[in-house]
C-alpha cells in the first residue's frame, strides 16, 4: 500500500510533456495587462460580529457616512456590532469600458468575528495613481460560516473574515491605458519566459501565415508585423493568431512540500547514477507522570511532576539501494518505491540527490 501511495504522490500529481497549447494559453499581446483596484468600505447586516468600539476609524467612518445623509450622531461611543470596516481589493482587465461588471474580494480590517450575511455599501475603488476607476456594492459570499454559541462554544468552516462579491464592481471610468494597439505591429510576451518556447511561437505564426512576420525579440517578447491585408481587420486578425498551436518546454522541476509531505515532479526530470542509504530512525518522548510524597512530620509538600524517558528506535534492515539512472519519472519513482519510505522520507533524499549533483532538476521547497 505504502508503494502504491508513493508512486501516486510522484506519478498522478505529474503533469506530462505538453503537447501544442494555444498562443493565448502561454502569453498576451503587449498592451493587455491585469491592473489592481484598491478601495475601503463598511459592511452592514451582521447579526452582531462586526467591529467593536475598539476599532475607532470603524466608528469615525459610520459617523461621516451618517452625516452624508443629514443625520448627526452624538459625541459617545458607539455600541453597534452590526458593521465592520473592510478593505476592497480586485484585478482586472486594462480593456474593461465603462458600465462593465467584475468580480471583487473584500477582507475586515478590525476586530469583527465574521462577514457573514454582511451587504458591502457603496465603495469606489481607485487605482495606483488615486483616481477613483470604479464603484462597488453587494452581499458578500464568503463560502462558510463561524457561528458562537455565547457560552464559549464555536462552529466554524472556512475563513469568515474575507469573501467575493460576484460582479460587484462596476467600471465607471476606463483605465488611462486601455487605448487601442497599433495596426502596424504588435508584440506578444511570453508568460513564463523560454528561449525556446518563444522560438515556436514565432516559428508557428511563420509557418501560419507563410511569411516571416514574426520575430523572437528575446526569451519574453515575440514581435508581429501585421499583414497590410489584415490592418483592417485587426481585431479578428489577433484572434486568429491567439489559437496558434505552439509547443511549450518546460524546466525540469521537483516542487517539495515539507507541509504535506507532497512530491511533485516534472517530465524532464533525471537521477544520475547514485547509490543511496537509508535508515528507519525513530525517536519518541514518553511523560510518566509521578507524585513526589514527603515523609511524615517533614513540613514538605506534595508535588505532581513528568518524568520523560526518551527512547531510539533503529531499525536492523537499513535499504542500500544503487540506482543506474533514471531517464524518466516513472524511472524515478520506481527507484525511490524500492526503498519503500514515505514522502516525507522522499522529500529528504531529494534534497540529498540535489546535493550531490545526482538531481538534474531545479529543487524548489514550498
Amino acid at each position: 500500500m505504502r508503494k502504491l501511495i508513493i508512486g501516486l504522490l510522484l506519478a498522478c500529481f505529474i503533469v506530462p510533456r505538453l503537447g501544442a497549447q494555444r498562443i493565448k494559453d502561454v502569453a498576451y499581446f503587449k498592451g493587455v495587462q491585469t491592473e489592481q483596484l484598491i478601495g475601503y468600505g463598511l459592511v452592514v447586516g451582521l447579526a452582531g460580529s462586526g467591529d467593536s468600539y475598539r476599532s475607532t476609524f470603524t466608528m469615525q467612518s459610520v459617523t461621516s457616512m451618517l452625516k452624508r445623509f443629514g443625520i448627526t450622531v452624538p459625541d459617545v461611543n458607539m455600541r453597534t456590532r452590526n458593521i465592520a470596516a473592510v478593505m476592497i481589493t480586485a484585478n482586472i482587465n486594462n480593456y474593461l469600458k465603462s458600465g462593465s461588471e467584475f468580480d471583487i474580494s473584500v477582507s475586515s480590517m478590525g476586530d469583527a468575528t465574521s462577514l457573514m450575511g454582511g451587504i458591502l455599501l457603496m465603495s469606489p475603488l481607485s487605482g495606483k495613481d488615486g483616481t477613483v476607476y470604479a464603484m462597488c456594492q453587494g452581499s458578500i459570499s464568503i463560502g462558510g460560516y463561524d457561528i458562537n454559541t455565547g457560552s464559549g462554544g464555536r462552529v466554524a468552516k472556512n475563513h469568515a473574515l474575507s469573501g467575493r462579491i460576484p460582479g460587484g464592481g462596476v467600471m465607471q471610468e476606463p483605465l488611462a491605458n486601455g487605448s487601442s494597439m497599433d495596426t502596424t505591429a504588435v508584440s506578444i510576451l511570453v508568460r513564463k519566459p523560454d528561449f525556446t518556447t518563444a522560438a515556436n511561437i514565432m516559428n508557428a505564426i511563420n509557418l501560419k501565415y507563410n511569411s516571416q512576420i514574426a520575430s523572437a525579440v528575446d526569451a519574453s517578447e515575440v514581435r508581429i508585423l501585421i499583414p497590410a491585408d489584415k490592418q483592417s481587420t485587426l481585431t479578428s486578425f489577433l484572434a486568429e493568431v491567439e489559437t496558434i498551436g505552439v509547443l511549450t518546454d518546460a524546466i525540469a522541476k521537483v516542487v517539495l512540500n515539507e507541509r504535506t509531505g507532497t512530491v511533485v515532479a516534472g517530465s524532464n526530470v533525471r537521477i544520475l547514477p547514485v547509490t543511496i542509504s537509508h535508515a528507519n530512525l525513530k525517536i519518541n518522548i514518553k511523560s510518566n507522570q509521578g507524585v513526589s510524597q514527603p515523609n511524615a512530620f517533614s513540613n514538605g509538600q506534595t508535588v505532581l511532576f513528568n518524568n520523560l524517558v526518551p527512547t531510539v528506535e533503529d531499525s536492523d534492515s537499513n535499504s542500500v539501494v544503487s540506482i543506474n539512472g533514471a531517464s524518466n519519472v516513472q524511472e524515478v519513482a520506481a527507484a525511490l518505491n524500492s526503498l519503500k519510505v514515505s514522502p516525507r522520507d522522499i522529500i529528504a533524499i531529494f534534497q540529498a540527490l540535489k546535493e550531490a549533483g545526482a538531481l538534474t532538476a531545479e529543487l524548489v521547497i514550498m
